[in-house]
């Protein structure tokens, strides 16, 4: 049957079949960028949820070691136990927001579908160069 079609008909067949496999292409895309997201969140939520969970447990356990330390030395050398007690729970705070800092600046968000576009448009490059 594709004998009896005329040049025109089958340039229109191709460009419908291109752009329904690029409508197909795109929605792989998306559904692999939505569903990122969805990890994405779950994944933040959990983590929302025991970093609340851990901060109170260490708040609650700092606490309770600097006041026992200030309580042991009391007598003796009560303001150098205060300020060494603050000085280390300073230093630990500057130390892990640090960290946090360097890990909120990696990026994981969409990951997955930002190589595939890349891949996509390497191919699309590929075919339409020949020569590389």
């Amino acid at each position: 049957m594709t004998g009896s079609q005329g040049p025109a008909q089958r340039l229109l067949g191709a460009g419908k079949r291109l752009l329904s496999s690029l409508l197909a292409t795109g929605e792989t895309r998306l559904r692999l960028a939505v569903l990122e997201l969805e990890e994405e969140r779950a994944r933040l939520v959990t983590i929302a949820l025991l970093a609340g969970l851990s901060l109170i447990l260490l708040l609650l356990g700092l606490g309770t070691l600097t006041t026992l330390i200030i309580v042991v030395f009391w007598d003796s050398h009560r303001l150098t136990a205060i300020g060494a007690s603050a000085a280390v729970l300073l230093l630990g705070g500057l130390l892990l927001a640090a960290w946090v800092m360097r890990m909120a600046r990696q990026r994981t968000l969409l990951a997955s579908t930002l190589k595939h576009l890349a891949l996509d448009r390497e191919l699309v490059e590929k075919h339409r160069d020949p020569d590389r």
